[in-house]
């Protein structure tokens, strides 16, 4: 469990799996990942390798991005063999741990016994000893900390925060908790230290000897697989496995009776967008297997959705809310949560998902590869709509089958139905979209691009690109691409022939009204834009004469402009045009000007220099 070897592997794991996503001459392929010991996959089964764990957790997110493009195996001392190795890739579960020659695969199942237990049969919390929380800061630590000494009596909490006693409301919950009778220690600890935390726990009071640890810390950096860096994975590893790892170490030989890990469910089902998040979190879940393969104790919660806003869920946005309500998950109350919290205590089991999960929900918006193999026996077989089956029983593309009986405008008016509703679910909107909307006025992102890329592949059956949305930026231009990918281009030539030969053009300009909810950009009077424009005047005459800003890749910014340039729109770490709208004078800046040195002036963004 070396914090250092889990961050190496993770980082070779992610250049792996952008590599397989980069390559073209991989599209149609799956790439099998093969660890060992990695999860825990029967009763009573440590984990031995947790750098690994954080790999499944890395890849289960790519496989929630790229459905079919990855399989996750786990094998035991005997290996594999080719023949099994055949087999799983000749099925459709994308994670499978093999033990004795048997292929286990996960299931997420209901965790058995009330979900209340009654507090006084509750044994792990020490009176006399100390709670350490990490991440103290967070609601959850607060909330915590909180029912800790109000429920289970515990007489003193050490709170862990990079700010220790000026952290937001410390006053407030030191004395809160204080007429509560309970001691309240604020420690400022960076807990990814190892020196540092082995400080603050010499520090515990002897009177209250170290009985518990919660390790609540954690940061999030969203982004899909393709867009992560290492430094992005890093820094949300650290808080959550270096610190783990730390406390793992050093509290050992303490006689603790409770060892409890805030986990996340994006670990356990793969959430897209979230690699890094979830390889940090599978960790933990590793190390609660293997601290209780020891005999020490230890208990990983995957939280979902907590209805409390925090650091953690105050960024979501309604489409990150509707995403989730579409999973059938739903905000956990502080009440409830802290009661799973309680119950969680006394379970067998190392890892368990408290959150509240629709079924009736998730079956009902469950759709050809969005959801994910460890629930799939929750929801059965899902019903598949006509034009979301990609082929027929005679193998023929069914989607296909219909475009061809239909006349060439009708074809492009179901596609763009298929994309208009399709980017409508993955937006959590009721009403449908104008299909000559661009996708960025509709509010995507790379994560939703992909959600949308899922579903259009689902529907179509073809492997469209990751940059969908942003290489045709309207569902109508999308359709038009799915419709010649479908059928051909000589198809979409056809058609757009006999608009030609059927529309007249009118001889007089006709007003139009601007319906009242569309964009109207703002021009500053300081106008400079690509193109030469330098005036309002400059972008006016651009404008009216049709102008074209666009041209070659600056010189001036120490760019290398080969190694910059692949054909492949999917190439990672490249750009797929030669050029662009740029200003070409941004190297002009002067710095001494403005009081800024030269070091800082070469790592500015080239459009503050424009702006100052």
């Amino acid at each position: 469990g070396d914090p250092a070897e889990v961050r190496s592997v993770s980082r070779r794991a992610l250049g792996v799996l952008q590599e397989w996503l980069g390559e073209e001459r991989f599209a149609g392929s799956r790439l099998v990942v093969v660890t060992r010991g990695a999860v825990s996959a029967v009763p009573g089964e440590g984990v031995s390798d947790l750098a690994a764990a954080a790999v499944w957790g890395l890849v289960r997110s790519a496989q929630a991005e790229h459905p079919e493009r990855f399989v996750l195996c786990d094998v035991d001392g005997h290996g594999v063999s080719d023949a099994l190795l055949d087999v799983v890739l000749a099925g459709d579960e994308p994670q499978i741990a093999v033990r004795d020659g048997r292929a286990c695969i996960p299931r997420l199942t209901r965790a058995p016994g009330s979900a209340v237990p009654a507090v006084t049969s509750d044994p792990v919390w020490d009176t006399d000893g100390s709670v350490l929380i990490t991440g103290a800061s967070g609601v959850l630590g607060r909330l915590v900390a909180r029912h800790l000494v109000a429920e289970h009596g515990v007489r003193c909490v050490v709170l862990a925060s990079r700010r220790g006693r000026s952290m937001p409301g410390a006053a407030e919950l030191a004395q809160e908790l204080g007429a509560l009778g309970a001691d309240v220690v604020f420690e400022a600890c960076d807990v990814t230290d190892r020196d540092a935390l082995a400080g603050l726990l010499a520090r515990i009071p002897e009177e209250h000897p170290l009985r518990g640890v919660v390790h609540a810390a954690g940061v999030l950096d969203d982004g899909v697989i393709a867009s992560l860096t290492p430094e992005r994975l890093d820094a949300v590893l650290r808080p959550k496995v270096d610190a783990a790892a730390h406390l793992h170490e050093l509290t050992r030989d303490m006689g603790l009776t409770a060892f409890v890990l805030f986990s996340s469910a994006a670990a356990t089902f793969g959430a897209a967008g979230q690699g890094n998040y979830a390889a940090a979190n599978m960790f933990l879940d590793a190390l609660a297997a293997h601290r209780r393969a020891q005999g020490l104790p230890a208990i990983s919660l995957a939280w979902g959705f907590w209805a409390e806003r925090s650091e953690m869920t105050g960024h979501l946005s309604e489409v990150d809310m509707a995403r989730l309500a579409r999973f059938g998950m739903t905000p956990l109350p502080a009440d409830e949560g802290l009661a799973l919290f309680d119950a969680a205590q006394t379970a067998d089991d190392f890892l368990l998902v408290p959150t509240h999960m629709d079924v009736a929900v998730l079956r009902a918006n469950a759709r050809p590869g969005t959801v994910p193999a460890i629930l799939r026996h929750l929801i059965g077989t899902p019903v598949r709509r006509v034009v979301e089956s990609a082929t027929d029983d005679g193998g023929t593309p069914a989607l296909v089958r219909r475009l061809s009986g239909l006349a060439p405008r009708e074809r492009e008016d179901v596609l763009q139905e298929l994309v208009a509703d399709s980017a409508a679910a993955v937006l959590g909107h009721a009403d449908k979209l104008a299909v000559e909307r661009a996708f960025k006025d509709l509010g995507f992102d790379s994560l939703t691009a992909v959600e949308l890329r899922n579903r259009l592949n689902a529907a179509t059956g073809l492997k469209l690109s990751a940059t969908l949305v942003f290489d045709y930026p309207t569902p109508a231009t999308a359709a038009r691409h799915i419709l010649g990918e479908l059928l051909g281009p000589d198809h979409t030539d056809d058609e757009q022939q006999t608009g030609a030969t059927t529309a007249a053009l009118p001889a007089t300009a006709t007003p139009r009204t601007v319906p009242d909810d569309e964009p109207i950009a703002i021009v500053g009077m300081g106008c400079r834009f690509p193109g030469g424009v330098q005036t309002p005047e400059d972008l006016w005459h651009l404008l009216v004469n049709d102008g074209d800003a666009v041209a070659g890749l600056p010189t001036d910014r120490g760019w290398d402009l080969e190694a910059l340039y692949h054909p492949d729109p999917d190439h990672k770490g490249t750009a797929y045009a030669r050029e662009g709208g740029f200003l070409y004078d941004a190297a002009e800046f002067d710095p001494g000007f403005f009081g800024i040195s030269p070091r800082e002036a070469l790592a500015m963004d080239p459009q503050q220099r424009l702006l100052l």
